[in-house]
């Protein structure tokens, strides 16, 4: 009886051993079973979308060459020279339109001539201009073609006179007034001349 139970306990200690160590065999050898299988797992992951990025790729090149033969086309649909044809043609300007010659007769020069002279200096009313170019001598018909052939602004005649005769000598609105009709000067002229000198 006591042979028997020597035996027993190493047989009981040598299949708890065997257990344990088919137990982490098992183990040790199902981590490396597993990496396998993981990898196997995300290589056809990657795989498809390495394919789809150059399908995409594919498309985008497809598609640029497509844009190069549009603008191509809308090249050659487009005339080649239609500004060269403009500009081997260009409009010619017009001359610039000379002013016509004066035709003025030598009285009507000199009248003119005269007119300006005395405006230049002093201030005169369209009829005591006319005047004053007949009393030199000129012609009632050279003086007044004088006159109107300068035609100067009458409105600022009647002030530059208006202030002439305030310069040496003393008048009431309507006393100057009054001078300037004397002058030559129609009412509206003189009035305006008195306004533009104060009055």
């Amino acid at each position: 009886m006591k042979k028997s139970r020597r035996w027993v306990l190493p047989t009981v200690v040598g299949v708890v051993a065997l257990l344990v160590g088919v137990g982490i065999g098992g183990s040790g050898s199902s981590e490396p079973a597993d990496e396998p299988t993981a990898a196997a797992s995300t290589t056809p992951a990657d795989t498809s979308e390495v394919d789809d990025l150059k399908a995409s790729l594919e498309a985008a090149e497809a598609r640029v060459g497509e844009l190069e033969t549009e603008v191509e086309e809308a090249k050659a649909a487009v005339p080649e020279e239609p500004v060269a044809t403009v500009t081997e043609e260009p409009v010619e300007a017009a001359p610039p339109a000379e002013a016509p010659a004066p035709d003025l007769s030598l009285s009507q020069q000199n009248a003119v001539g005269s007119a300006q002279s005395y405006l230049d200096y002093s201030a005169f009313s369209r009829t005591g201009l006319i005047g004053q170019l007949e009393f030199e001598g000129f012609s009632t018909d050279d003086a007044t073609f004088a006159v109107d052939h300068i035609a100067p602004d009458w409105n600022a005649q009647a002030a530059e006179s208006a202030q002439s005769y305030l310069d040496y000598s003393a008048f009431s609105r309507q006393g100057l007034i009054d001078q300037l009709v004397f002058e030559g000067f129609s009412v509206t002229e003189a009035e305006f001349g008195v306004a533009a000198v104060g009055y």
